[in-house]
């Protein structure tokens, strides 16, 4: 701004001081939407141009104007109410108040909300291909240990013997679900609410359709109330990056377990030693990784929180609503890419793992099966198997508790073991690799079945993988439109 013409382009000289400037202003945190804003700006200029709104002389001056205010960068701003302020003014500064037509049919609220969007879909965009990484890492690992026998537990206590493989993935699985919140939260903020103005649209002839094209929307957010004032999408993404840190928690939380155990140990990269006691290997990058969950599942709370009781259409509390989304989305995908890492360089140690694949008489349920298989009632088999748990040790060998099971059996059913299955049978049932590799239904932990399971994983994240690379390609289209028509006018 001129000296004949002080302030801001929004405020000029206007509630332009006072103690509550500084409490108003986003700037410092806008740096998040600056490039976001710039394409923005070009993108509506350019719309401005063509629907013959603003001549293509100033339309050019506007645009190069804003090249130069993005080649000095978000630290050469001068103060200002937030970022979309401050570019306008710097425009204005260069070229004069021709710079200010840029703002012509717009708001404030449509721009910030188009800016929030075009920053989060890259988000979401780099959030999915961390997990792609991370299911890759748990299908590779767990292609190397279909085999490999480990104790299972429910309630941290042992219940049945499964494989490595078997347990990584179902992290798979869970992160494949997450991969697909994620995909869907993109779809919904891949919408442009650019041309909805203050929130009641505007007499100008403008093209919502052509900024968003422009700008790599798949579409608009038609009803203008609800486009310059909606933040539901924030919610779900935050929402989405919540559930994804909650699923890694688990994992870390489990790897920090295994470790305590001795059965698996990570890469010293993902690990440190105290400051004063050198024989210790702390799971540290684990544990921040559990800590971001409760950083994400407060995010999500608090944008909700925000979101509650606010009428239509704009409020000013939107203007705190984006940081914090934009903040933990970029700490849970870092959290993703340190899970993925953890996994593809632990060691697991498969004899300590077969070793405690047996313990707590972790093959009861395989015997009550064996026992239900040869015509007892199921409810019988358990009942006989919760007798014999009372005296079977970790320390019996197979025969041993077997005997065990055949006097648990008389006790119950006033029969020999033998009137359904054979003792050798329950010997074999009480090995946990026999066990495993008997429970061969869908989804199960024998190895042919986990196979099938890797190859549906491996096609499942190729696909997944496709659809990011077309929304890729979508923006990088987009990005290209856009430059060679500023190029036009340039």
């Amino acid at each position: 701004m001129t000296d004949d013409d002080p302030g801001t382009a929004v405020r000029r000289d206007r509630f332009s001081g006072g103690p509550a400037r500084e409490f108003l202003s986003s700037l410092a945190a806008d740096a998040a939407i600056f490039e976001a804003d710039l394409a923005v700006d070009r993108a509506h200029t350019v719309m401005l141009a063509e629907q013959g709104i603003v001549d293509d002389a100033v339309a050019g001056e506007i645009l190069a104007a804003l090249a130069d205010v993005a080649d000095a960068g978000h630290g050469d701003l001068s103060d200002g109410e937030d970022v979309h302020e401050a570019i306008e003014t710097a425009v204005i500064d260069r070229i004069g108040p021709d710079g200010g037509r840029m703002h012509t049919a717009r708001s404030r609220n449509d721009e910030v909300a188009t800016c929030i969007r075009f920053r989060l879909r890259e988000d979401l965009l780099a959030a999915v291909e961390a997990t792609l990484a991370l299911r890759e890492a748990l299908v590779d690992v767990a292609s190397e240990h279909t085999e490999t026998v480990m104790p299972g537990y429910t309630h941290l206590q042992p219940a049945q013997p499964t494989t490595v493989a078997h347990y990584l993935l179902s992290y798979e699985g869970a992160v494949a679900r997450d991969t697909a919140r994620l995909l869907d939260a993109y779809e919904r903020v891949n919408r442009s609410p650019l041309g909805a103005a203050a929130f009641a649209g505007t007499p100008f002839d403008v093209d919502r359709d052509r900024t968003a094209e422009l700008l790599g929307f798949d579409g608009t957010v038609r009803n203008s109330m609800d486009a310059a004032s909606a933040r539901d999408f924030l919610a779900e993404g935050a929402t989405a990056c919540a559930t994804l840190a909650t699923t890694l928690s688990g994992l870390a939380e489990d790897l920090i377990i295994f470790s305590n155990k001795g059965v698996v140990e990570l890469s010293d990269a993902y690990a440190s030693t105290s400051s004063i006691m050198p024989q210790k290997k702390n799971p540290d990058t684990l544990e921040l990784t559990r800590g971001v969950a409760g950083d994400a599942i407060g995010e999500a709370t608090g944008t909700l929180s925000l979101l509650k009781g606010l009428p239509r259409a704009y409020n000013r509390d939107l203007q705190r609503a984006h940081a914090g989304v934009f903040e933990i989305a970029d700490d849970v995908r870092e959290a993703t890419a340190i899970a993925a890492g953890a996994v593809a360089t632990a060691d697991w140690d498969e004899p300590a793992l077969a070793d405690a694949a047996g313990d707590g008489f972790s093959t009861a349920t395989g015997v009550a099966d064996l026992l239900a298989m040869g015509g007892m009632p199921f409810r019988t088999a358990h009942e006989i198997v919760a007798t014999a748990a009372e005296t079977v040790s970790d320390d019996d060998t197979a025969e041993a508790a077997a005997a065990k099971v055949d006097e648990a059996t008389r006790k119950v059913t006033d029969e020999p073991l033998s009137t359904y299955v054979s003792r050798e049978d329950v010997e074999s049932a009480l090995d946990p690799a026999t066990s495993v590799a008997s429970r061969d239904s869908a989804g199960g932990p024998a190895p042919e079945t986990v196979a099938d399971d890797l190859a549906a994983a491996e096609t499942e994240i190729e696909t997944d993988a496709e659809a990011v690379a077309a929304r890729r390609e979508s923006l990088a289209d987009a990005a290209e439109l856009l430059d060679a028509e500023v190029a036009g006018y340039v």
